[in-house]
């Protein structure tokens, strides 16, 4: 008896993440780090952002981030529809009801 796995929709995307460091990256670094943009916070850290094809790929960064002694405080898969934006309805209330009143 076997099953087949079928991977869903959505994990074939890029997702993107944002992996907070604890301490400012040196910028030399974006070489190790190629397609992630670094971002120095306020406080102290370091944020790299950017899209990671899957988990794989994820867990190679976070391997680099290890090797290099880093300390990893957090790590977020961010909505690809807060990076756009806000989802904004663009039908306006004067289309609004003129379709109502069509109907």
């Amino acid at each position: 008896m076997s099953e087949t796995y079928v991977p869903l929709k959505g994990n074939l995307e890029p997702g993107l993440y944002e992996i907070r460091l604890k301490g400012h990256l040196d910028h030399r670094w974006t070489d190790r780090f190629e397609g992630m943009i670094f971002t120095h916070e306020s406080d102290g850290t370091t944020i790299l952002s950017g899209p990671v094809v899957d988990q794989a790929a994820l867990h190679g960064l976070l391997r680099k981030v290890r090797d290099l002694g880093l300390t990893l405080i957090s790590i977020i898969q961010a909505d690809p529809k807060q990076t756009n934006g806000p989802d904004v309805n663009t039908e306006t209330k004067d289309n609004h009801s003129k379709k109502e009143a069509n109907t």
